[in-house]
């Protein structure tokens, strides 16, 4: 029996917020959405049209406050052949939260505080 990663699943707060940051900050676009019927919730499914993951932004019409991230002791990887641009357009959008230059990656946060860690192509 073998497996293979689909998607990786985050909730989000206001989904026009996050859909234009991931657009804007990592290049992703919406492939496939889902509405219930009742309106109670809405999955996008977001993809960056070389690998085969998927990340899934939930919206949940019943979640009225930011959601409790813990202590933040998760995050989504991003590689990247453009690590001095990449770089610079998240110091211009104001994401960055934590740079590690010893270990040449840095992380930004998306609207919901996610971390996100930005690594250079190997």
């Amino acid at each position: 029996m073998k497996f293979t990663m689909d998607h990786f699943n985050i909730n989000v707060l206001n989904l026009e917020k996050s859909l234009a940051f991931y657009e804007k900050a990592l290049g992703l676009y919406e492939t496939s959405r889902k509405t219930a019927d009742d309106g109670s919730f809405i999955i996008v499914y977001l993809e960056d049209g070389r690998s085969a993951g998927k990340l899934e932004l939930t919206w949940l019409k019943s979640q009225e406050k930011p959601y409790d991230l813990g202590d933040e002791e998760f995050h989504i990887a991003f590689k990247t052949d453009a690590f001095d641009a990449a770089h610079a357009l998240h110091e211009q959008m104001g994401c960055i939260c934590l740079e590690n230059k010893e270990m040449g990656i840095y992380f930004i946060n998306d609207p919901d505080g996610y971390w996100l860690e930005i690594v250079p192509k190997r």
